[in-house]
């Protein structure tokens, strides 16, 4: 497979996609859509899920009943298999909770009938440090 041409307008639609239906209650059951039932994984703070469903179980449980992701850079690579590499750096705002930096890092791999993209690998993390 050929470097994708169009990974940067692929990978800043999809982090646009993603932190809009994060954002919003009652539309963050629609990120299942980007996950594979089977072939996606997520690190989330360093927890393990494997799975559309075992991911969607993580976000369900998560505590805050408000939350703004602010999004300042969106870096992107193409693959050699096709895939895009998607680096996000931002702010979220949780609830009354102070302002925290936070990292996410995508993966899209192409669905094997040719026709989008599929969230593969999703690793995210807060930036707390304890030192």
């Amino acid at each position: 497979m050929a470097l994708n041409p169009q990974y940067l307008a692929i990978g800043e639609q999809f982090a646009k996609q993603y932190y809009t239906l994060f954002d919003d209650p009652a539309c963050r059951a629609q990120l299942i859509n980007l996950y594979s039932p089977e072939m996606s994984l997520m690190s989330f703070e360093g927890s393990q899920h494997r799975g559309a469903q075992k991911i969607m179980e993580k976000f369900a449980a998560l505590t805050f009943a408000k939350i703004q992701h602010i999004v300042t850079t969106v870096d992107c690579q193409p693959m050699f298999d096709g895939g895009i590499l998607i680096n996000v750096v931002g702010q979220l705002k949780t609830d009354d909770d102070p302002v925290h930096g936070f990292s996410q890092t995508f993966v899209l791999k192409p669905v094997p009938n040719g026709q989008g993209f599929f969230c593969q690998h999703d690793v995210f993390r807060l930036a707390i440090h304890n030192v």
